[in-house]
């Protein structure tokens, strides 16, 4: 460790780490309290006007023909007699003996027949509904004929006040039909024909929040009582739901419920208001009528039968919040001390931030696991989640890998592997280099530029190998081979045609041909130019026999004025800037196919060039890690090559590096998750480096879920309910992190202004279809075609064909496009579970539309300079 590095270091480095970690689980414990910080509204004490009330228990349903036993709603009335002496019924066909158990039992109860457009459905329930009042008139002490029947415009008003009549005539008790207030004011000339007026008053369906909502219902009640001072008035519905579905300002939680139910029914009493609370009981069957989740969340009760909150004292959202955050700071103890002492080389903020960052995603997991449980599941939102809850722990492993990046380049005191150029050597103590170029179907003006630079390198001991594996048009090869004969002996030129392997044997050829002198192995691009002191002030490195690679970033030229090339040359250079100093200082670089030099010795002693992966050059760096080799990573500019031509070769390169980098992961799959020669810092950057792109493949799979689930939900709202919470935050936090994560990053360490930074983001998101495509494909399939990077313009084309190349990303965009459309139309803003996922949905559509940006920027950019 550096001096500097010390000065960061605290001289009890494990008390400090077990410090940091307190008062970040207290941080947690804190903001698990202010959730569920306790609220007070008036006690409420003595009995509750009454309940309307379904006997339906937690998996029972009308739709499953599955009904309530005699013992269940005599246990059900014996439950809530304790709490009231009045109930209230919508049905008389469905448990008919309700009236005989209630009389059992003592309560009263407020009657009601269903009424809708089944009109020979009506008439039975209208007949037992006769039958019933008159056979226990004390039991029975108001009827309701039709609930919300006008509100749901199944009948006309004429037709309800003549089942009003006729059920007046047969029935000695006092006869309403229970709508909405505005109903009654709508059609005043049905007060005509009822004895009381039964007013239903829902200001959560109203929008309105929830301090405000007993003034409001009380409101809606005094109106009603104004305008028919001559009825009495019933409100025969009233409540606040638990969970579920916000409603414009209207939130259902289980303080909100709590709050507004005690609020009312001390408001009540005091003004001798007549209610019924909806409901007594959660219904989970009624989920799906319309009411999106929160249809299932209406009663005091839960489906269990508990009691949801305390009528008396203070209220707390959920009283088991102590345990889950107890939970949550224990699962993340012990990680949060392993690594601040294990990092006490860190700044001390950046050592509490990635701490916190421990205990947000131990929070997040507690969270998660235990939500569900708070809702009444569906198979299908359990199928859901079974699915989707791995992901939600993948991100989180996602989202800890960036920020353990974005933490040590931040708040590093300095880099420990820190190298840099070295006095050249005198030409005695030079080792010989031996440079391979492999070319395939590149132009010959563009080869000879980098020939140029090489002849130029003020370097005594080198030779150039100029590997031509394949190409078929004389006139592109034998100018090359012309030039090189110009150019002396030091440069031999070789035309391989058939070759198999691809870049890598066309590499081990020239390491056959190679100097029998040649210490060192150099490869460049065919379209580098090289500084004249590349060779002179790094070979120096290998005087240290560990080291087996020196690996200068990869550099672009001639971007300036493009604006295609401008961000997609900044796009690599965060990689380099940021990555690869972070992997380097675990000895864990990906070793690169330009500007990289090989001890020979160890090139040729670990097998040469591997022609099983197209990522040669990623494989070799492992392999020579595995071997106990050291790896050098030099931040310096000593070469420049072209950027892709255009965004089809932009996104065919990445294809296949993806792509190679499954094939590694899977051949080496040994050597990265058991013990060995690797060491732990090794192993961790070559199983997690790639997380960003398991990312994107994510991605995409998400997406066609999420176009699949929106689809169901547009098209058959009744089968695909909104999804909730629990899956959306946690994802939407995901993207907003990375992206503050990836800025930060770049504005801190990429010498670059702000245009160039949101440009070269644009051209990594517009990269994410392509690089899922290649994770899927070389996790599924074991090899895929070679196609070397197209670096000159490619001319010709309509505008039209200049979306060509991301034809995929274009469909996609247009997909998710159209399901908020859908979205919008069909659910709104109503529900807070409906706004984000249109937010998610937007969000999915960013690296797709990104993609179709950038192909239309590669377009119009013309680049004629090839």
């Amino acid at each position: 460790m550096s001096a500097t590095a010390a000065t960061y270091d605290s001289r009890h480095p494990l008390l400090t780490a077990i410090v940091l970690a307190l008062l970040a689980a207290a941080l947690n414990i804190g903001l698990w309290w202010g959730g569920n910080y306790p609220h007070g509204p008036d006690d409420w004490h003595g009995k509750i006007s009454g309940f309307a009330v379904s006997f339906f228990q937690r998996y029972q349903s009308p739709f499953k023909q599955s009904y309530p036993s005699d013992e269940e709603i005599t246990a059900d009335l014996k439950l809530l007699h304790r709490y009231t002496d009045h109930i209230r019924t919508y049905t008389m066909q469905q448990n008919p003996q309700v009236y005989r158990l209630a009389q059992q039992q003592g309560l009263k109860v407020m009657a009601g027949a269903e009424i809708d457009k089944r009109l020979e459905n009506n008439e039975r329930e209208i007949e037992l509904l006769i039958a019933k009042a008159r056979a226990y008139p004390d039991t029975i002490t108001r009827v309701i004929v039709g609930n919300e029947v006008l509100f749901r415009n199944d009948l006309t008003p004429e037709q309800m006040m003549a089942y009003l009549d006729r059920v007046r005539a047969a029935v000695r008790q006092p006869v309403s039909i229970a709508e909405p207030d505005y109903i009654w004011l709508k059609y005043p000339e049905l007060a005509q024909h009822v004895d009381y007026i039964t007013i239903h008053l829902f200001p959560f369906w109203n929008g309105v929040v929830r301090h405000n909502a007993v003034d409001a219902a009380y409101g809606a009640y005094t109106s009603i009582v104004q305008r028919f001072p001559g009825k009495p008035v019933v409100v025969g519905e009233i409540g606040w739901p638990s969970n579920g579905d916000r409603h414009e300002y209207a939130d259902p939680s289980t303080s909100n419920e709590a709050i507004f139910v005690r609020d009312w029914m001390n408001k009540a009493k005091a003004a001798h208001i007549d209610y019924y609370l909806l409901e007594a009981f959660d219904q989970p069957w009624k989920e799906n009528l319309g009411e999106g989740r929160t249809g299932a969340y209406w009663g005091m009760f839960n489906a269990d039968r508990q009691l949801k909150f305390p009528l008396t004292g203070p209220v707390v959202e959920d009283t088991a919040w102590p345990w889950k955050a107890l939970a949550a700071s224990l699962l993340a103890l012990l990680p949060m001390i392993l690594f601040a002492r294990r990092f006490s080389r860190f700044k001390l903020v950046g050592r509490f931030f990635f701490c916190a960052l421990i205990q947000l995603a131990c929070g997040l997991i507690v969270w998660a696991a235990t939500l569900p449980f708070n809702f009444y599941l569906s198979w299908v939102d359990w199928t859901m989640l079974t699915l989707l809850f791995p992901a939600q722990i993948a991100i989180l492993a996602i989202l800890l890998i960036n920020g353990f990046e974005f933490t040590e380049v931040l708040w590093r005191p300095t880099w420990m592997r820190h190298a840099g150029m070295l006095k050249p050597d005198h030409p005695d103590r030079q080792p010989f280099v031996s440079i391979h170029l492999a070319c395939y179907n590149e132009p010959p003006e563009m080869v000879i530029v980098t020939l140029d630079s090489l002849a130029a390198l003020d370097y005594a001991n080198y030779e150039v190998l100029v590997i031509d594996n394949n190409t078929k048009d004389p006139a592109v090869w034998q100018p090359v081979q012309e030039y090189c004969e110009k150019l002396g002996k030091r440069f031999r030129f070789f035309h391989l045609e058939p070759w198999p392997g691809y870049k890598a044997g066309a590499l081990n050829f020239g390491l056959k041909e190679t100097a029998p002198e040649a210490d060192v192995v150099a490869v460049i691009d065919a379209d580098y130019e090289v500084r004249a002191d590349w060779l002179a002030t790094l070979t120096g490195y290998f005087h240290d026999p560990k080291v087996a690679v020196v690996q200068c970033p990869q550099a672009h030229r001639e971007f300036e004025h493009n604006a295609f090339r401008r961000m997609t040359a900044w796009e690599y250079d965060g990689f380099f800037r940021i990555g690869m100093h972070h992997r380097n200082e675990r000895n864990a670089i990906i070793q690169h196919g330009t500007m990289t030099m090989v001890r020979r010795s160890a090139l040729e002693g670990t097998g040469g060039w591997s022609e099983w992966t197209i990522c040669e050059d990623a494989e070799l760096g492992l392999r020579l890690m595995h071997a106990g080799y050291d790896l050098v990573y030099v931040d310096e500019l000593m070469g420049k090559g072209l950027t892709p031509a255009d965004f089809k070769a932009y996104k065919s390169q990445r294809y296949r590096w993806a792509f190679g980098a499954m094939q590694i992961l899977k051949g080496r799959w040994n050597w990265m998750t058991q013990k060995g020669p690797l060491s732990a810092g090794q192993r961790f950057h070559f199983l997690t480096g790639w997380f960003s792109w398991f990312a994107d493949a994510l991605h995409l799979i998400f997406t066609l879920m999420a176009l699949f689930w929106t689809a169901g939900m547009v098209a058959f709202p009744q089968y695909f309910s909104l999804p909730m919470q629990l899956f959306l935050i946690p994802v939407i936090g995901f993207f907003f992190a990375k992206a503050i994560f990836g800025i930060v990053l770049y504005r801190a360490r990429v010498p670059c202004g702000w245009r160039d930074t949101l440009m070269a983001s644009l051209a990594s998101m517009g990269l994410s279809h392509a690089i899922a495509r290649g994770i899927l494909h070389g996790l599924t399939r074991e090899k895929t075609s070679f196609v070397v990077t197209a670096k000159s313009r490619r001319l010709g084309g309509s505008n039209f064909a200049a979306f060509a190349p991301v034809r995929e990303e274009l469909l996609m965009a247009l997909a998710l496009i159209l399901c908020i459309a859908g979205m919008a139309l069909s659910f709104g803003t109503r529900y807070i579970e409906g706004t984000l996922w249109m937010i998610i949905l937007a969000a999915q559509s960013i690296p797709y539309v990104s993609a179709v940006i950038g192909a239309w920027i590669a377009h119009r950019s013309g680049d004629k300079a090839g």
